[in-house]
């Protein structure tokens, strides 16, 4: 049975898969999604929580480039918090509690608005390859779907084996079929695979908790959104001046009822972001919690033998932290609702393998939870990947033309990590198709060139979780100023309205015209820069202050001037690491060639063929002799 010819099909419509086959159609593919169940389109198969530590720049990033996550997240957002509000705003980042029925529903609908994407349920079995070139997928059912090119964002399907104590499931999800057929296809192919390991805490009914026991832990007010559009709507209803509220202001917000989503707003804005938070608490194991698991570790999956793959390391199952970490006396576990709608908590902290009853006994050995009703026990998942080393940094395989991998089929781990690889990969499937250059966004411009180029070059052997310390450059890739940064990224994908990358150009003037400004005036023997850049001095406290910049470009504007000298230094850097990134690599490269290199960094080498020079002095086991060796046979070759 054939189909009509697409131009990218796009396999998997978790994060990656959605963003990849939005990315694709707004840019004018004509793109199949193909999903084992349509009604699955975007589902939170974990914690309904967006952004967090590093993983916020990367919805912010999204957000300046066009893709659907921050927007998603902050209109089906029930509690809107910012971590680290005592720290520089290198590593200042919001984090959001979202409606767990409603995000996917919402994603859903922007889906169905765009008449680009049809949608195909089915499951993938094999590559369509004809004459040795990529030219769709094979369903496991025998149909033919023609594509010009793949993108695989499979997520935790392939090869799903579910872990609950001794008890063993086949199964992507709990509850849902994996994909099995596929992982075997790419190893006849050649690809490099291996198996890791994933994990989620039992679900528990709200009406179970004690919460009187526990720490309340509100959200703020106004909300921290992700999205531009987000906040344009917040300054229309609550005013301008909505920015200098403080949390008391919470209670001036006439409160949302308990509704479903279609009694509020549009399918697209289910409600405004802030309107009736929901609260989060914390609470914390004891020591009956840890002699418990202790008792029964060895009836867990982890530690009774059924699992082998490696975990989450920064984010270990309840478990690990009691094996690990003996001499904590006890572990946060923070209370965290699943939507207004929805009547499951999701206890985060208590990630586990361990049996039902086990579980039932531990958990309501936690302060507030003595009387816990379980809705679905925890458990663990075990999944194929693909070592990335085998993408270039477009996400595009270096073994079969055409095909893009993104998400966890690559080692990562998170909603975040995984939606800006498939932004990245749907943007590079249309512009190979187009015989365009690939869409690169390098360490020095933003996370997602951070996350890319880790994977490609360093590889993983654990799930990949986004963190600023990988990130060289902190500094200059705040959350706050994503917009700005990556604007002439975004006029070139195409895919953001010009009226909008022309309001941030001339935000990005403006702000640039104020710091000249206030170089240029003195008061009492400074100028009036030099007076910002004092601790305790911010923008308001200014003699002669521009009244008509918004509180956007101020923040950006006090942002530049405190911490001048440490951008510069940054900026430094980043023109030295840019001069190695400028000389390419040629593919034709006969690393066997060059005696004169190490066998070692021969082999890396052969294994990663970077693109350039940059990316070759980051390869482990490549040192700087080896660059230098390598950069002289490069001008050679060049004649």
């Amino acid at each position: 049975m054939s189909h009509p010819v697409f131009d990218i099909i796009v396999v998997g419509a978790g994060h990656a898969g959605y963003e990849a086959a939005l990315a694709a159609a707004r840019m004018g593919a004509i793109t199949a999604l193909v999903t084992m169940d349509r009604r699955a389109i975007g589902r939170m198969s974990c914690n309904p929580s967006i952004g967090g530590m590093a993983k916020s720049h990367i919805v912010f990033e999204l957000d300046a480039l066009g893709g659907e996550l921050a927007r998603n997240a902050d209109y089906t957002g029930i509690q809107f918090r910012t971590l680290n509000t005592r720290k520089g705003p290198a590593v200042r980042a919001n984090r959001l509690q979202s409606e767990k029925s409603a995000f996917p529903e919402r994603i859903q609908a922007v889906i169905a608005e765009n008449k680009r994407i049809h949608i195909v349920e089915a499951i993938v079995g094999d590559l369509h390859i004809e004459n040795g070139s990529l030219s769709g997928v094979v369903t496991e059912d025998g149909s033919i779907l023609e594509a010009r090119a793949v993108v695989l964002a499979t997520g935790t399907f392939l090869g799903g084996t579910i872990h609950i104590g001794d008890q063993k499931l086949s199964g992507g999800r709990l509850g849902e079929p994996g994909a099995y057929q596929l992982g075997k296809r790419f190893s006849q192919l050649g690809f490099r695979t291996g198996r890791l390991k994933t994990g989620t805490p039992p679900r528990l009914h709200r009406d179970s908790i004690d919460y009187h026991r526990m720490e309340l832990q509100p959200g703020l007010f106004p909300p921290p959104v992700f999205s531009r559009a987000a906040r344009l709507d917040l300054a229309e209803k609550y005013g301008q001046d909505c920015s200098t509220w403080n949390n008391d202001d919470l209670h001036q917000v006439e409160p949302c009822p308990v509704f479903h989503v279609e009694q509020l707003g549009t399918p697209l804005k289910p409600w405004l972001p802030g309107d009736r938070q929901i609260d989060c608490y914390l609470t914390h194991t004891t020591d009956q919690t840890h002699e418990i698991i202790e008792r029964n570790l060895g009836r867990s999956a982890m530690y009774g033998g059924h699992i082998e793959s490696t975990g989450v390391r920064y984010c270990p199952s309840i478990e690990d932290k009691i094996v690990k970490f003996r001499d904590k006396p006890q572990h946060h576990v923070f209370i965290e609702p699943e939507g207004r709608t929805c009547v499951e908590i999701y206890p985060n902290g208590t990630s586990n393998s361990l049996p039902e009853d086990v579980q039932v006994e531990m958990i309501r050995s936690i302060p507030g939870m003595e009387r816990a009703e379980f809705l679905k026990p925890g458990y663990a998942i075990e999944y194929d990947y693909f070592d990335p080393t085998q993408l270039y940094h477009s996400l595009e395989s270096k073994i079969v033309e055409n095909l893009f991998f993104a998400g966890q089929i690559n080692g990562t781990t998170g909603y975040e990590e995984a939606a800006g690889q498939g932004f990245v990969a749907g943007v590079n499937a249309v512009r190979k198709i187009r015989g365009q250059s690939p869409f690169v966004m390098s360490r020095h411009e933003g996370y997602i060139g951070v996350l890319i180029d880790d994977l490609v070059t360093k590889g993983t052997d654990e799930p990949y979780r986004m963190f600023t310390s990988r990130a060289e450059h902190r500094l200059t890739l705040r959350q706050d100023n994503a917009k700005i940064r990556l604007r002439h990224h975004a006029v070139d994908i195409g895919i953001v309205a010009e009226d909008e990358t022309l309001v941030i150009q001339r935000m990005a003037d403006r702000v640039q015209a104020e710091i000249e400004r206030l170089r240029s005036i003195y008061a009492d023997g400074s100028s009036l820069a030099q007076l910002l850049r004092r601790p305790e001095m911010t923008y308001a406290d200014l003699p002669n202050q521009d009244f008509s910049l918004t509180a956007e470009e101020i923040e950006q504007v006090e942002i530049d001037l405190k911490y001048e000298g440490y951008i510069a230094r940054e900026r430094t850097q980043i023109e030295k690491a840019g001069q190695l990134e400028r000389i390419r690599v040629p593919a034709e490269l006969d690393y066997d060639q060059i005696r004169a290199l190490r066998y070692e960094a021969r082999e890396k080498l052969k294994r990663i063929l970077p693109e350039n020079l940059g990316q070759a002095a980051r390869i482990s086991g490549v040192n700087p002799a080896d660059i230098a060796i390598l950069s002289v046979w490069i001008k050679k070759m060049r004649g």
